[in-house]
Order: C-alpha cells, then sequence, then structure tokens
C-alpha cells in the first residue's frame, strides 16, 4: 500500500511516547510534507533529576525528528560523552539516570528558561526550532502531571519503577496525579481540531497513551471529532518491541495482544493496524484494519509504515466509519 509521492499538505496529529512512538513520528516527519506534522507527547514521565527538569518522552521524540539520536537505542543522542556521569558517580550522587554531556546541556537550558518563566510548551518550541526540526512538537499539557505506578512493592514514580527498577516489581495500577488540574493548551487543542488525521503511534496505551488522554477533554475531543483517527498495534506476536506493554498487560490480567489494545482505545478510534505476524487477528477487529509491516528498524522502514498508515487514512475518509463504542 505504499505510495511514491508525499501526500497533499494534510495535517497529521499523532500521539507519542516512548521509543516505538518516537519512531513512526520520524517516519511520519519523512513522508509528509514540510510542517505538515504535529507530535503530542506524554510528560506523564517527566520527573527532577540533579535538580534539573528532565523530560525523557519529549527529548526522545525531539532527537527522533532532529536524526540525533542513539540508533541503538533509540533514545538518548549519538556521539554521546559520559564526562559528567563519571564525575558524579565519583562524587557518590545518582546514577540510575543515566545522562550524557550532550543531553545534560539541553537539561540544563530547559531549567533555565521553566525558571525564567516560559511554559514547557514555549520551551520546547525553541528547543525543536534549534535543532531545526520542522514539525511541532507539544508536551500534553503545561501543568505537572506524573505517573504514578502502584505495585506489590508500593508505589513508584514512573522513572524508579521503568529505569531505576527495570520495571520488575508486578504492576498493580496506574494514576496520573495532577491530571485533574491540567487543561488543554490552545496549542494542543488548535492541532487537534485542524487536524486531518490523528495517528495514535505504537506507543505503550498504559504509561506513553493514558496520560496524555488523562489531561481534561483532550479525550472527550478525540471521541466527537469527526476527524479519522487510527492507532498501531504496539504489540506484535504477544511482545512488545521495546519497553514493558506486554508484561503490563499479563500483570492487568489482560492478553498480550493488540486486539487489548484496541479494546483499550477504541472508543476513540476509527480504524487500526497491525502487523503481518497478526494478520490472523484481522477479522476479530471491529474497526477497518490494514495489516502491514510495522517493524521500524531504520527511517526507510519507519516512512514505509507512515506511507501506509496515510494511504490507509485516506480509505477511512471515503465512507462513514463505524465507531468501536457502537
Amino acid at each position: 500500500m505504499a505510495v511514491s509521492t508525499k501526500p497533499a499538505r494534510e495535517k497529521v496529529v499523532a500521539l507519542a511516547g516512548g521509543v516505538g512512538g518516537a519512531k513512526l513520528a520520524a517516519g511520519l516527519q519523512a513522508a509528509l510534507p514540510t510542517g505538515c506534522l504535529t507530535v503530542i507527547v506524554n510528560t506523564g514521565d517527566d520527573f527532577e533529576h540533579w535538580g534539573l527538569h528532565v523530560c525523557p518522552d519529549l527529548d526522545t521524540v525531539l532527537y527522533n525528528l532532529a536524526g540525533l539520536n542513539n540508533p541503538e537505542m533509540g533514545w538518548g543522542r549519538q556521539d554521546e560523552a559520559w564526562t559528567v556521569l563519571g564525575e558524579m558517580e565519583r562524587y557518590g550522587g545518582e546514577n540510575w539516570f543515566r545522562i550524557g554531556d550532550r543531553d545534560l546541556a539541553l537539561h540544563l537550558r530547559r531549567t533555565e528558561w521553566l525558571r525564567m518563566g516560559l511554559s514547557l510548551t514555549e520551551v520546547t518550541d525553541r528547543l525543536r526550532r534549534l535543532l531545526g526540526v520542522p514539525s511541532a512538537i507539544l508536551p500534553m499539557c503545561n501543568e505537572a502531571v506524573r505517573t504514578l505506578v502502584h505495585t506489590e512493592e508500593g508505589d513508584m514514580p514512573f522513572q524508579h519503577y521503568f529505569v531505576r527498577r527495570r520495571c520488575e516489581p508486578s504492576l498493580v495500577d496506574l494514576s496520573f496525579v495532577g491530571a485533574e488540574s491540567a487543561t488543554l493548551s490552545p496549542e494542543v487543542r488548535k492541532a487537534l481540531n485542524s487536524a486531518d488525521l490523528v495517528v495514535f503511534c505504537p506507543s505503550n496505551p498504559y504509561v506513553s497513551i493514558d496520560p496524555i488522554l488523562s489531561v481534561p477533554g483532550l479525550r472527550d475531543l478525540l471521541r466527537h471529532s469527526k476527524t479519522p483517527k487510527l492507532a498501531v498495534s504496539p504489540i506484535v506476536n504477544g511482545q512488545a518491541l521495546k519497553g514493558p506493554a506486554a508484561k503490563m498487560m499479563r500483570e492487568l490480567g489482560e492478553m498480550s495482544s493488540p486486539l487489548t489494545v484496541l479494546d483499550h482505545l477504541g472508543d476513540v478510534l476509527d480504524g487500526f493496524v497491525i502487523d503481518r505476524a497478526d494478520a490472523e487477528l484481522s477479522d476479530a477487529v471491529i474497526l477497518p484494519a490494514l495489516v502491514t509491516g510495522t517493524i521500524m528498524n531504520d527511517l526507510p522502514s519507519k516512512e514505509r509504515l507512515a506511507q501506509d498508515i496515510l494511504a490507509f487514512a485516506a480509505t477511512l475518509r471515503t465512507a462513514p466509519v463505524p465507531s468501536a463504542a457502537d
């Protein structure tokens, strides 16, 4: 279903978090005309470290769209140095969250601007312009919303669960502290209201997408929008290609399956994308479905998936699409 030319200047909004989301965002940026992509990014992972405001998902998207990400890890900077981390270890500082020297400069500048009174949206826009990213990158909100992981060992801030404990504790539930006080920023509202397509990237539905949808008014806006909305499953053949999504599903008593993702997000979707490895599940998908290769190993494969998604979205606009909530 891949196409050979870039589509007309339709506006695409991607909801993203983590490496999978950043990969598809890079593919969409490559497949679309310059300036047609907006990425709304999870900030539930944000936290304070070394006295700095760290935004792991925003930075992963930023570095991927700038072509500066570590190609092996998917996150962090390429050609990174670790002098500061080594010295921090010498002085007995916390070293469980690995911040490289180049990455540290971004955190220092972001924290400086935030302390000057700029919003996280304004700071993020400054950073993406300085790194030459043509696509808009928006935090899901400007207020602090923090993912709290409830485990059998007690409650943990997300980064302590995800990085420090390597997702080892068994998951019981999740909450998004501060979400009730968050607001839709004018930039997020405008992007969604003017979008020709909304794509849920193959991100963890619980800790990457749910925090975005926890912002009051955002899920309702999507649910009532006539804009086609589709999701790409982050689960392939029962496994998450990156991160703990499959493990979380099992611990929450769910199947590790694309169908679990569909059930979780279906009330806001018009279409669903699954990998060829799960083609036998397509008959069980209650929405129009695209079966294609969803594994992204390099920029050509990212762009190829993006092209398939854009072509699939065009078919959703040709006729009324049933809602998963019907």
